[in-house]
């Protein structure tokens, strides 16, 4: 069993994200190591880039602010090898990247790179499932799993995309790009009945999801949750001092995921 199936395994999964390199990568080591330490079930770490289509104001400030202090796609590889000694072995890593960046360091070296740094997983919202196939016969080949996303809009696709996937897929809860909603629609609870149709594969719900209750009322129906603006809001906020209100933070999630399972969910 890998990483990735491993963090779902028997409970709810929690899934922070924080956008590599901000303030800088001195922190962003900080921050993977709180987050290991506060009972991150998986870590997602965005790679900065000039054009994030698929973010909102939050995160694509975080971006800017990565890409303005050095932050580059080697050094983020850099410090995900350095960093998987560090933290929990059991704790997998992932990648979400715009392919614009894997395209010019070339999809196979790119996944054999991600490999060597025990990266285990890509997530390219960019990437429409029916394109992947340059990037995912190298991640097969080096055991990096390539996530899928489904979102609202992806309809009768979800069953075909939710049988030909691995590791977990990922949910768009809502359409439109990342941040905090104070309230969530349905789309994701019918997305997740429509995957368990088929088939068995975890899913994890993203976009939008900044409290507790969200997360505990997300995981009554679902196998996870990511959460990403409401953190990368506090590094703003904190900057180099962020890591231990991330922590602070990230531990109420995990809290409410956690008695969501106990409580008999799902």
């Amino acid at each position: 069993m890998n990483r990735i199936s491993a963090a779902f395994r028997g409970k709810k999964a929690f899934i922070p994200f924080i956008t590599g390199g901000d303030p800088d990568i001195d922190t962003t080591r900080e921050l993977l190591l709180a987050l290991c330490d506060a009972g991150a079930d998986a870590i997602e770490i965005g790679i900065p880039f000039s054009d994030p289509i698929a973010e909102g104001p939050v995160i694509e400030a975080a971006s800017a602010r990565a890409l303005r202090a050095g932050c580059t796609l080697n050094k983020l590889l850099a410090l995900a090898e350095s960093v998987r000694a560090d933290v929990n072995p059991d704790v997998p890593i992932l990648f979400m990247t715009y392919y614009n960046p894997v395209f010019h360091f070339g999809a196979e070296a790119f996944a054999s790179r991600c490999a060597r740094a025990g990266v285990d997983g890509l997530i390219v919202p960019d990437l429409p499932f029916e394109e992947r196939d340059e990037l995912l016969p190298p991640c097969q080949t080096h055991g990096v799993e390539l996530i899928s996303l489904i979102a609202p809009t992806s309809r009768e696709r979800i069953e075909r995309i939710a049988r030909a996937s691995g590791g977990f897929l990922y949910c768009v809860s809502s359409l439109g790009v990342t941040g905090e909603r104070a309230v969530l629609g349905e789309s994701a609870r019918h997305m997740t009945a429509a995957v368990r149709r088929v088939c068995d594969i975890p899913c994890a719900v993203g976009f939008g999801i900044s409290t507790p209750e969200q997360a505990a009322a997300i995981c009554a129906f679902a196998d996870g949750v990511i959460v990403g603006s409401a953190i990368v809001r506090i590094i703003a906020e904190h900057g180099r001092g962020s890591a231990e209100h991330v922590a602070r933070y990230a531990r109420e999630m995990k809290q409410a995921v956690t008695q969501s399972g106990r409580d008999g969910f799902a």
